[in-house]
């Protein structure tokens, strides 16, 4: 090495050029002799946190978090309890065949753009702020045997929905930590509320069926809808540990919903119990393996245009309805998934995620579909502000004289 130096420090290149080969030379030597990782963001937010679990990590107190993601869920087949259906089965004249349905469902794609930022007050709270903009579409097949739906000439059509959803406002407030600047353990409480800024008057705009009256113009069912309509309040418990390059935590969260929206309705509650694990083998990249369950009870009734026949086949209110998505019954139920990602860290401050999700177990209240997967990429940054310990950088001892 001083052999190598001597001869590179008395060539004959130009000193600026020195100086920046030198420093890509040592920024390559670095990481090979780290003695260990301190996680792809903060430490004092515990070092690692999945970006697709809310609440993970408090950061750095008087600093800002960002993250932006794009989610794609693909939906279906049908399924009632823990068994999959086909449309076929399904389909008939829902007055003389009960238990049947004159358009039922065979899938269904959302894809959701989700913007959501942070900030720490101090060591202990910090606040955080979520939406996102959505576009639902469900593919709907046809009993072309009856008058109304043979008349369109097609077997049958796809819903479609976009727009913003609901947005969150969430406190986390740390309960516990071993250590205020790098904990291995921590234990924290989020608390707060979801903001009815969805649209749950969404309404058919390309339905082909005129007979007896148009579609068109009437209630989309409520997996097209964009939000709740009320303000929910959101709990949750969160707890992260670390034993480097491991890290790994549980969150619990539950949104209740205490009261009817504007259209007569309200939906379930949920409830989220999520397990993750995560290995950090480069300073820059990780993985990471999650156990996510969820559960959520059904709707407690139709909306009010559905009371005046819309969703009821032939839109009369004294029939059954005309498929099973508008029914509320068929809602809710409980799931099981295994997600794994990869974190990858391409400058500091900064965080690249791609993640995918597949469904094990689903026992749903149904029919209804079930999930079939979900792929996330989202990019999440740190803004440190003047008042920051990181911003301000740790001053050198005295002794050193510099």
């Amino acid at each position: 090495m001083k052999f190598f130096l001597h001869n590179f420090l008395t060539s004959k290149l130009k000193r600026p050029l020195q100086a920046l080969i030198l420093v890509l030379f040592l920024g390559l030597l670095m990481p090979t002799v780290s003695l260990a990782y301190v996680g792809l963001c903060c430490a004092h937010c515990g070092g690692n946190m999945p970006l697709n679990i809310p609440g993970g990590g408090i950061p750095e107190p008087k600093e800002f978090r960002f993250k932006l993601s794009q989610m794609i869920m693909s939906m279906g087949p049908l399924r009632e309890g823990t068994n999959n259906l086909s449309e076929g089965s399904l389909l008939g004249n829902p007055i003389t065949q009960p238990g049947t349905f004159a358009v039922v469902p065979s899938a269904m794609q959302m894809y959701m753009t989700m913007i959501g930022g942070a900030y720490s007050f101090t060591d202990n709270f910090a606040v955080m702020a979520m939406t996102s903009f959505r576009l639902n579409r469900m593919q709907m097949e046809f009993n072309r045997g009856l008058p109304p739906l043979a008349a369109t000439g097609v077997p049958g059509f796809t819903m479609e929905s976009r727009g913003f959803g609901d947005i969150k406002i969430l406190g986390k407030y740390r309960l516990y930590s071993d250590d205020n600047l790098a904990p291995k353990t921590q234990v924290s409480t989020l608390f707060g509320v979801s903001i009815p800024t969805g649209n749950i008057d969404k309404k058919f705009r390309n339905n082909p069926v005129t007979l007896p009256t148009p579609a068109n113009g009437t209630i989309l069912p409520f997996k097209m809808q964009l939000g709740s309509g009320t303000f929910d309040p959101i709990f949750g418990l969160l707890y992260q540990g670390s034993t480097d390059p491991f890290w790994y935590g549980a969150n619990a969260t539950y949104t209740a919903r205490v009261y009817d929206n504007n259209r007569g309705y309200q939906q379930g509650d949920e409830f989220r119990l999520d397990f993750y694990g995560m290995y950090q083998f480069h300073e820059k990249s990780l993985v990471h393996l999650q156990l996510n369950g969820s559960w959520e009870d059904r709707y407690s009734d139709e909306p009010d245009a559905g009371r005046l026949g819309q969703g009821h086949f032939l839109n009369n209110p004294n029939n059954p309805f005309i498929s099973p998505v508008f029914d509320p019954a068929n809602y809710g139920g409980r799931k099981v998934s295994v997600t794994a990602g990869l974190q990858w860290q391409p400058f500091p401050l900064n965080i690249i995620e791609l993640n995918g999700s597949v469904p094990f177990y689903q026992d749903l209240r149904g029919p209804q579909l079930k999930e079939d997967f979900r792929v996330m990429l989202s990019w999440y940054i740190e803004i440190p502000t003047s008042g920051s310990r990181r911003y301000t950088g740790t001053q050198p001892p005295k002794e050193l004289g510099f």
